[in-house]
């Protein structure tokens, strides 16, 4: 805030000073235009929708899901559609499933006990096989409720 003095005809006179409080609006403006376009992108996935009529459906062969197994130990098992395969086999094996196939749709069913890191790794072995999406099978869909 500025103040003039003086025995003048203006006498006391006081004016605001706005010029640091555009320089502290366009410094806010500037941070808040890169803060913004920063958002974080999460996994796309899809979520199977429990059927409207509770008469069980035989299951699609199309339908690919992948059970990861807990076992007492570190490593987990894994099932395609009940065909149990190892961790080594399992890109292979999905590569030569979805080679032939315009949609490209994979389930995964993973045990409580399991760790999220090897569904993870599920997903990501699915992802290099060429799967486009991926949905995540819950116990509640699984038992169809």
């Amino acid at each position: 805030m500025a103040m003039t003095g003086g025995s003048g005809p203006g006498g006391i006179s006081s004016d605001i000073n706005v010029t640091p409080l555009i320089d502290v609006l366009l410094v806010l403006l500037i941070i808040f235009m890169v803060i913004v376009p920063v958002t974080p992108k999460g996994l796309e996935a899809l979520v199977p929708q429990p059927p409207k009529d509770k008469t069980p459906q035989p299951p699609d062969p199309r339908t690919i899901v992948i059970s990861v197994i807990h076992n007492n130990g570190p490593q987990a098992s894994y099932k395609i559609n009940q065909d149990d395969v190892s961790h080594s086999e399992l890109l292979a094996r999905l590569t030569a499933i979805y080679a032939n196939r315009a949609e490209r749709i994979m389930f995964i069913k993973g045990d409580d006990d399991v760790n999220f890191a090897q569904v993870a790794d599920v997903i990501d072995i699915g992802k290099s096989a060429g799967v486009d999406h991926v949905g995540l099978i819950t116990p509640k869909i699984a038992e169809g409720q």
